[in-house]
């Protein structure tokens, strides 16, 4: 079986080595990059790279049926668990907020995952196809290396890090709505709270002087949803490894929040499972062309488990501020969950069919 990974932009095949320490990355060769939200790093050194795009499968039943693409929030699929129900999501909250009058934290981003049972044959390529054909974005991304442990399918629209040469850059995402006129006031004030947080943190790798908002609060229309995007960029100081940009800028702030510390604390108290790589950054390392481009890991599924025991994964998530209403965060983590699930779904029913036939 070949090993891929596939990016908007290009493909790599080929594994030539797996390591688990970010000091590689600052070694020649193209680098597979899948960094959970906690936990072990994975990084895969990959033998070729070539341009590409995702190629789009046939599907077996064709393009989706208008109500299964509609713009509205909905229930999770019947299957789906989630790692928070709605009462003890809401209860995270209402806790975030007492942490938050009790000055120990700005902003958290509290999150869920949803996951259900998968065949052992199971493959993630339709459903990749599926995100490219009706959810694409500048971030998608397939990545089947079984030798590293990694079957993801990524259609993430938010940038952690990009690198051209010396000069990095950030793209937050806080603020999701169905429209631009459903955001609420708290969606601009958070945005500009994180934005805020990524500028720092690059302000201790980029040379004083260079670390600049390019682009604040700009808004980002995605089927069914619109973000608000902000874009901080610097240039980076003479010498600074992968290693110290990773200690100071992860996890993202955008999926963790302010003061990153207390709300790092805040997660590991209310969250029941790990995120796995969920909240995690997605994406490669060319040290040939002095490039890097990492995803923040959300509107990402990712697939893991033994014989008989494989399950499919999905997170959802949204930021909690003091302005925030329990029931309105709910309706967040599943109006950016409602529609990807609904692909997945199709996707399932469509392997299903293929292996009745």
């Amino acid at each position: 079986m070949l090993e891929t990974a596939r990016f908007a932009e290009l493909s790599a095949q080929g594994v030539l080595e797996v390591r688990h320490d970010a000091e590689c990355l600052d070694e020649p060769g193209f680098w597979v990059v899948v960094i959970p939200f906690a936990g072990t790093p994975t990084f895969v050194r990959m033998e070729r790279i070539a341009p590409t795009t995702l190629t789009l499968l046939p599907t077996a039943d064709g393009e989706i049926a208008p109500s299964t693409v509609a713009k509205t929030v909905s229930v999770e699929e019947p299957g789906w668990e989630s790692s928070l129900d709605e009462v003890a999501y809401q209860a995270g909250v209402v806790a975030i907020r007492d942490r938050i009058a009790a000055g120990e934290v700005y902003q958290v981003n509290l999150c869920r995952v949803l996951s259900r049972p998968i065949g052992d044959d199971a493959s993630l390529d339709r459903l990749a196809d599926l995100l490219s054909r009706h959810h694409r974005t500048r971030f998608s991304a397939r990545i089947s290396l079984p030798s590293a442990g990694l079957d993801i399918a990524c259609a993430s629209p938010e940038l952690y890090l990009e690198r051209a040469g010396d000069v990095i850059r950030s793209g937050p995402i806080k603020g999701t709505a169905t429209s631009l006129d459903a955001m609420l006031p708290k969606d601009f004030t958070e945005n500009v709270m994180i934005t805020d947080l990524v500028r720092n943190d690059l302000s201790t790798v980029c040379l004083p002087g260079t670390v600049t908002v390019l682009q604040l609060c700009h808004p980002e229309h995605y089927p069914g949803s619109v973000h608000l995007v902000s874009n901080v960029a610097g240039r980076l100081r003479p010498g600074t490894t992968w290693p110290r940009i990773l200690e100071i800028g992860f996890p993202p702030g955008s999926v963790s929040g302010a003061p990153k510390s207390t709300a790092l604390q805040a997660i590991r108290d209310l969250e029941p499972i790990p995120r796995g790589p969920y909240c995690g950054a997605i994406g490669y390392v060319d040290n040939a062309s002095r490039t890097a481009r990492l995803a923040v890991g959300i509107r990402t599924f990712w697939a893991d488990g033994g014989a008989g025991r494989r399950r499919l994964h999905l997170g959802t998530g949204a930021g909690i501020t003091w302005a925030s209403d329990p029931q309105g965060e709910w309706a967040e983590t599943q109006l950016k969950a409602g529609r990807l699930l609904r692909l997945a779904e199709q996707a399932i029913d469509a392997r299903a069919v293929e292996m009745r036939g």
